[in-house]
């Protein structure tokens, strides 16, 4: 076996197990669910212990040293009410007379006065700092921030107002203010429905992020070659010539030569791998008939840790196998440049 060609064991020594420190802000941008679901029961007791008036939630929030802007996250989500769609409306001045919202809560009329959001002004993700690279980081809660808050808790109960009714309906988590079972029941399952919604998107999402981290690398360290995402390498298939089979990314050398690389990055459990693995055979042999070469870029504990069997597979018919770093992928780059020139 080559020195490119590494046993598990070898991997192992060289994985970086957890996203690089270069790649955790775009990993933020595309994995705040486990943040939220870790932070779920805290966002209830809030709201659980704000039951002496509808805007105490802003005393518990400080209370319970959750971020200002992870609390509206919570509410955004819950409501189904994203930033993006906040940003489409117009001033809310059109909506609310004189910016003022009043509503009903326990039977009684309250008031509400906007500081903000009455005049046009951005209400996306990144304007209301709850885009993962700022949750990840926190921030206190801002005018604009309690604004957003206090009409995704209360805009259902609200009066005299021009709101359209099917923004209204989302904003109802208010009447469940102070009711802890029926907070619990609300919460557990609407993060069931997100997490199923979300996690394929997300999973696909980090492993977009792996594959343009290793391709950032190759194009500095192999300038003068040509790289295809989900590429194809002509005459190799997988069902007699139908279809050409794609590969993560496909590297041309300057000569010609082709190289199949697969990247897979998983710090949970996640069926990719053993897929990649169960294909592992097939394609080396295939390449290897046509004079090509097969690498694969292997990391995350998920992977590493917990889907050994399916690593070591890989590794047993990888031309060349390596781990999420800048090290170890200018590594790759010296094994595609040295096969190349052969």
């Amino acid at each position: 076996m080559s020195k490119y060609a590494r046993t598990l064991q070898e991997l192992k020594e060289r994985a970086v197990l957890f996203w690089p420190k270069e790649l955790r802000e775009r990993e933020a941008e595309v994995s705040v669910l486990p943040l939220l679901l870790e932070t779920q029961d805290k966002f209830i007791s809030v709201l659980t212990l704000a039951d002496v008036a509808p805007d105490a939630w802003k005393k518990f929030v400080d209370l319970s040293e959750m971020k200002g802007n992870l609390f509206l996250k919570h509410l955004m989500v819950l409501s189904d009410f994203a930033g993006e769609a906040l940003n489409k409306l117009p001033p809310f001045k059109n909506y609310f007379n004189n910016g003022i919202m009043q509503y009903v809560w326990r039977e009684k009329v309250y008031t509400y006065e906007f500081k903000i959001i009455p005049e046009k002004t951005s209400l996306n993700n990144s304007a209301l700092r709850v885009d993962g690279k700022s949750l990840i980081k926190g921030y206190a809660l801002n005018d604009k921030m309690e604004d957003v808050v206090m009409l995704l808790l209360h805009g259902a109960t609200s009066i005299g107002d021009t709101l359209p009714e099917e923004k209204k309906s989302l904003c109802t988590i208010g009447s469940l203010i102070g009711q802890t079972e029926e907070l619990k029941r609300f919460v557990k399952q609407n993060y069931i429905r997100v997490s199923t919604q979300l996690r394929g998107a997300t999973s696909n999402a980090l492993g977009q992020i792996a594959q343009d981290y290793t391709l950032e690398i190759l194009k500095l360290e192999l300038p003068n070659w040509r790289f295809i995402r989900n590429g194809t390498i002509p005459g190799i298939s997988h069902n007699e010539g139908k279809t050409e089979t794609s590969f993560d990314v496909v590297a041309i050398s300057p000569q010609d030569h082709y190289f199949g690389i697969e990247v897979s990055f998983q710090f949970t459990t996640n069926s990719v791998i053993e897929r990649k693995a169960g294909q592992a055979k097939a394609r080396a042999e295939m390449l290897h008939k046509a004079g090509h070469y097969i690498c694969y870029v292997i990391d995350g504990a998920g992977n590493i840790k917990v889907r050994e069997s399916a690593v070591r597979t890989i590794c047993d018919f990888s031309d060349c196998t390596v781990a999420l770093s800048p090290e170890e992928i200018r590594f790759l780059a010296q094994f595609l440049r040295k096969t190349a020139s052969r």
